[in-house]
């Protein structure tokens, strides 16, 4: 069964910075996509930044000179370097991934089940 699992979510000072986390794990044959998205309380679930198995990256202009994504592909792994944090960075970030599993032939999205970041002095 795939999975992916967040970590390195929590509080920090306007201007500090975190290193946000994403496992994929199970029988994963193929990972395309990767991506960050992040939801504010009663707010819309916003791309944050993608990253392809080609090495293109998109990152969302609110993010853009502050933020990294970067992977990992022998670990499966995603991570976004946020820096210059700001209060309307606080949101749940989510991981995404467009993956095949080993026993079907086709891609679908799997989401991981999200970080909280809170940006607050």
């Amino acid at each position: 069964q795939v999975q992916l699992v967040e970590s390195g979510g929590g509080l920090v000072q306007p201007g500090g910075s975190l290193r946000l986390s994403c496992a994929a794990s199970g029988n994963i044959a193929n990972i395309n996509v990767m991506a960050w998205y992040r939801q504010a309380p009663g707010k819309q679930r916003d791309l944050v930044a993608t990253l392809t198995s080609g090495g293109f990256i998109n990152y969302a202009d609110s993010v853009k000179g502050r933020c990294t994504i970067s992977r990992d592909n022998a670990k499966n792994a995603l991570y976004l370097q946020m820096n210059s944090l700001k209060p309307e960075d606080t949101a749940v970030y989510f991981c995404n991934a467009e993956l095949r599993p080993s026993d079907t032939y086709t891609f679908r999205r799997y989401w991981g089940q999200g970080t909280q970041v809170t940006v607050s002095s």
